[in-house]
């Protein structure tokens, strides 16, 4: 459960350290798969920082998983997680340019689906605790991400509207696993 806090440092340690290799690299103005991009200096660490935190994530999943089950709660919002893991890998192992970075770097819009169905699905007692206010918060955040679909709305920032998503599932993620930890601890002493 602790890494859902682990998972956002290892990827935006990856995206800071990758950026200050490349000298003309901007936040703001250009795409993460640029720091990854076929050929560049920052490649590998990239790609290796990547399928890390899909690495993680998958065992995260898993912790979440036994921690629902064990409270009677759906696994839904959890298992949409899968879809992260697997475009991170994804888009890592197959660098810009190539067609399959944009084909399996895809899936990871679902992600948005796991807030969605948490505030739906764990309505119950066993629920963790903020949910409704944890998961408007990450869904909206994701959803300025969604921004990146729109090209003239701030045509100059696709790098700011595309991080609005990192930002939005590394939120969830922290949420996740502090308030997993949590109901677990509570559910152990009782």
């Amino acid at each position: 459960l602790f890494l859902g806090f682990l998972i956002p440092i290892v990827f935006w340690s990856t995206l800071f350290i990758c950026s200050s290799i490349l000298d003309d690299y901007n936040h703001f103005s250009r795409l993460v798969s640029e720091l990854g991009a076929f050929g560049t200096e920052t490649q590998y660490i990239f790609t290796i920082g990547l399928v890390l935190s899909s690495f993680l994530s998958i065992l995260f999943i898993i912790g979440l998983y036994r921690v629902c089950t064990y409270n009677k709660i759906s696994t839904i919002p959890v298992l949409i997680m899968l879809t992260f893991s697997f475009s991170i890998a994804g888009a890592a192992l197959f660098p810009l340019p190539l067609e399959l970075h944009g084909i399996l770097g895809m899936p990871s819009i679902l992600l948005i689906l796991s807030p969605t169905t948490a505030l739906l699905l764990w309505s119950d007692k066993n629920k963790p605790g903020g949910i409704k206010l944890m998961s408007v918060l990450s869904l909206l955040i994701m959803s300025l991400g969604f921004l990146a679909f729109f090209p003239d709305v701030l045509s100059n920032f696709i790098g700011i509207k595309q991080r609005f998503f990192h930002l939005g599932w590394s939120v969830w993620f922290v949420y996740l696993s502090y308030s997993f930890f949590k109901l677990k601890y509570q559910k152990s002493n009782n």
